[in-house]
């Protein structure tokens, strides 16, 4: 597993502008399979995909059966894995990283909302600090910032406060040893704002739109690394719905 992680953080560093890591999003051992024949040199799992390929809706899954779905996808697969674990579930930081490497993972996203109100920057900080104390290395902290999502009510200011937000609190939680960052939701136009504020690698949430730019122009922008949530499990639920609309013919 220590390779693996150290084969995961080499991914993400001295990237070349324009070249993005590329991470889709296995909701099942299948998926993974697939992705991973595909070329993808890492995968990152989705947690509102795998809550669907589940039954539940996003943010219900139990802490259980995410990670012992997470488990079945890292056995699927001979490339690093990191997971969507939300909020961390309200585990201690020492358990959260003992599940996760349990699972298999080697990186993980950790949200700074729950409930849909964002959470105490400092006080997540000292979370975050605490997981990379348990961790000693062996996860790679992906930190997910929350403030395009629920911001502080000001419509006015909205995307200029968020952004000032989300700058203020990565500089925390990489001090806090996060070793990258990801601004989920941040309009395009923002990117470069975001790149120049925020040390280390860039998370960008790419669209999977006709009119939606590119993983390379994300790249451009600032985006050091690429994911796209639930898109792609959406997308397989479209296209089996439409096949059985076929076979009802």
């Amino acid at each position: 597993m220590t390779g693996a992680v150290e084969t995961l953080r080499a991914l993400h560093l001295r990237r070349p502008q324009g070249d993005p890591l590329i991470l889709p999003g296995p909701w099942d051992a299948a998926s993974a399979r697939a992705l991973a024949e595909a070329g993808f040199e890492a995968l990152a799992t989705p947690s509102a995909g795998v809550a669907a390929a589940l039954g539940y809706a996003d943010g219900e899954t139990p802490a259980d059966e995410m990670f012992a779905a997470v488990a079945r996808i890292t056995r699927a697969v001979d490339v690093p894995v990191t997971a969507d674990i939300e909020d961390g579930y309200g585990l201690a930081p020492k358990e959260l990283v003992e599940r996760l490497l349990a699972a298999g993972a080697v990186g993980c996203n950790i949200e700074d909302s729950t409930g849909g109100a964002l959470k105490d920057p400092r006080e997540h900080a000292d979370y975050l600090a605490e997981f990379c104390a348990a961790a000693a290395g062996r996860i790679l902290l992906n930190a997910r910032v929350d403030t395009f999502v629920h911001g502080d009510g000001d419509p006015e200011r909205a995307v200029e406060r968020a952004a000032e937000q989300a700058v203020d609190r990565a500089a925390l939680y990489i001090a806090a040893g996060a070793e990258c960052v990801y601004p989920i939701m941040a309009p395009v136009a923002v990117l470069p704002l975001l790149r120049s504020g925020i040390e280390g690698p860039l998370n960008a949430l790419a669209l999977l739109t006709p009119d939606g730019p590119s993983p390379a122009a994300l790249g451009e922008l600032g985006a050091t690394r690429i994911t796209f949530g639930p898109q792609l499990q959406r997308r397989a639920a479209a296209s089996a719905a439409e096949l059985a609309a076929g076979l009802r013919q």
